[in-house]
């Protein structure tokens, strides 16, 4: 083998196998997967979830809404787990970190809802123990989970959480960044993704029984194709799912083939796309299509 074949072959190996090394590890995949596919469009781009309050609920926590059963979660990653309080020029941003804060391949942020603060992103029990699969994903793939409090669902809210998320940033140069946004928190993904500045760096929007806004489809992020997820119950009182559904078809309009997803949760409330959204799943989604 020739000397120049050799270096060739000593550098793109490492960043192949870093490429590779981005799809998310299983964790507890057994127990988080789909229930069951009623309907597939488009690839599968579009599911429709069988979704039951029996079976998701009540036989999956052994207190209904309050305590997911101890086969769901693994609460050893709170050993790398902080309550932490940020100082930046938006103001002091208190929020918890999970995982590697220098060096994280991935960042994933939740943003909560209205009533909501920075301890529901971390409950490890309730959303039948959806936040702790997210917690240790991110910890045992060498990233970072944040679950941040912030001041609003405005101007405030959202010039908060870009601090917040370029601070980590700058810490982990080289990480794929995602943000997750439950009901009202919804405001703020689609405010971030005007910020040229952060959707310059972002690889994922994930909207959790959330809203729409038309504004994102001249928006930064929509520009340079940032994958979003829709996560919709049938049967949302808040935010009808007709409507996220027709904003949905309305950025493929817009965008052939922009990477977007929807699953609609079938008898769905409120709150299940934060209690059934398959993590691991959209996020690897996310990596093999962000640029």
């Amino acid at each position: 083998m020739g000397f120049r074949l050799l270096l060739f072959l000593l550098l793109v190996l490492p960043v192949a196998s870093q490429a590779s090394a981005q799809a998310l590890k299983p964790f507890k995949d057994e127990l988080f997967a789909y229930p069951g596919i009623l309907a597939s469009e488009a690839g599968g781009a579009y599911l429709v979830v069988d979704y039951s309050e029996a079976r998701d609920i009540d036989k999956r926590d052994q207190v209904p809404e309050r305590r997911v059963r101890g086969q769901y979660v693994s609460t050893g990653v709170r050993k790398v787990q902080k309550d932490l309080a940020l100082k930046t020029d938006a103001g002091t941003i208190h929020h918890f970190a999970v995982g590697r804060t220098e060096g994280a391949s991935i960042i994933t942020v939740y943003l909560h809802g209205q009533g909501g603060s920075r301890k529901q992103g971390v409950d490890d029990f309730t959303f039948g123990g959806n936040f702790n699969r997210i917690k240790n994903l991110m910890a045992t793939n060498g990233g970072l989970y944040l679950s941040p409090d912030f001041a609003d669902f405005g101007e405030t809210g959202a010039a908060e959480v870009a601090a917040l998320v370029g601070h980590y940033a700058e810490k982990s140069p080289g990480a794929k960044i995602f943000i997750a946004c439950g009901s009202m928190g919804g405001m703020l993904c689609w405010q971030l993704a005007g910020n040229s500045t952060l959707a310059g760096r972002l690889s994922g929007l994930l909207l959790l029984g959330s809203l729409w806004d038309e504004g994102f489809l001249s928006s930064a992020a929509f520009k340079r194709k940032v994958p979003v997820f829709f996560g919709q119950g049938s049967r949302d009182p808040v935010f009808p799912v007709e409507k996220q559904e027709a904003f949905y078809r309305s950025i493929l309009a817009r965008s052939p083939g922009y990477p977007t997803r929807f699953v609609r949760f079938e008898t769905g409330t409120h709150g299940t796309p934060i209690r059934m959204t398959d993590w691991r799943e959209t996020l690897n989604w996310m990596l093999s299509a962000s640029r």
